[in-house]
């Protein structure tokens, strides 16, 4: 699998990666009527990629949060949709790091999770 976010590799690729395909509705468009009947105003398809490490050490665990620190940046990844590679712009989401332990030390941090959302 190749992943590329503005054309840098990660230290080390996800554990997890999952594509999310996401439809956005238009608020005031969709909605449920009397007769139980969805109608909806798609406005748009978006993509939002979640990704979990297991075990890192600190230099890895910060060269992942930086490469995903701008407001936005490219990602080129598998879109399973698509059915092949294609890059995309997305601004990150909550990306929490579990501290784990310090051995010789060395902080490893566990659980490092990124949520990355289409533009």
């Amino acid at each position: 699998m190749e992943l590329k976010i503005n054309n840098v590799s990660p230290p080390s690729f996800p554990d997890e990666f999952v594509v999310t395909v996401m439809d956005l509705d238009d608020k005031d468009g969709s909605f449920r009527g009397a007769s139980g009947k969805m109608s909806r105003d798609r406005i748009a398809v978006k993509r939002q990629i979640d990704m979990s490490w297991g075990p890192l050490n600190w230099s890895h665990t910060s060269a992942i949060l930086n490469l995903i620190k701008d407001e936005f940046f490219n990602v080129y990844y598998p879109d399973p949709q698509e059915g092949g590679y294609v890059t995309k712009k997305f601004y990150p989401a909550n990306r929490p790091a579990t501290f784990i332990v310090e051995k010789d030390g060395e902080m490893l941090w566990g659980g490092v999770k990124v949520t990355l959302v289409e533009e």
